[in-house]
């Protein structure tokens, strides 16, 4: 069964399922910020998947990038692998805006988490569940 680290369960509201990943919001209000983390145990890197895992990660990685920037029409879209505080394989997927409160600099360390009041985060988790039902495979989780 598949165990997520607690700092990634209390930095982030599940939205539900693709086939190799969970996809999360975080509760950064600052930045349109979302997550995928592959539903394997004790895997800290990409390469650590099976190829065919890693082949689904991209795809997974890439139809999300895709989808965000269709929704949000970001100058920037900021995907990355940090594993330094939390070791379990997590993808952030961040829209950047010039202008946004840390640009053009990373998001990390810039500024204290802004976190969404509980009526912004509802309607962010309707608004991104009901984008992300365009993609194969996504299962929706309940609220």
């Amino acid at each position: 069964m598949f165990e997520l680290h607690p700092r990634l369960d209390q930095d982030s509201v599940l939205l539900g399922t693709l086939p190799l990943c969970q996809v999360r919001l975080h509760r950064d209000g600052r930045y349109p910020w979302l997550m995928l983390i592959p539903m394997r145990n004790g895997i800290n890197e990409i390469h650590h998947l099976s190829p065919a895992d890693q082949q689904q990660l991209m795809a997974e990685s890439c139809h999300l990038a895709s989808l965000m920037e269709a929704q949000l029409k970001p100058d920037s879209m900021n995907v990355a692998a940090l594993g330094n505080l939390v070791p379990q394989l997590h993808l952030h997927h961040v829209a950047r805006f010039e202008g946004d409160d840390a640009w053009p600099g990373p998001i990390w360390g810039a500024l204290p988490a802004r976190p969404y009041s509980a009526e912004e985060l509802a309607e962010a988790e309707t608004r991104w569940r009901q984008a992300l039902s365009s993609l194969a495979g996504f299962s929706a989780a309940h609220p």
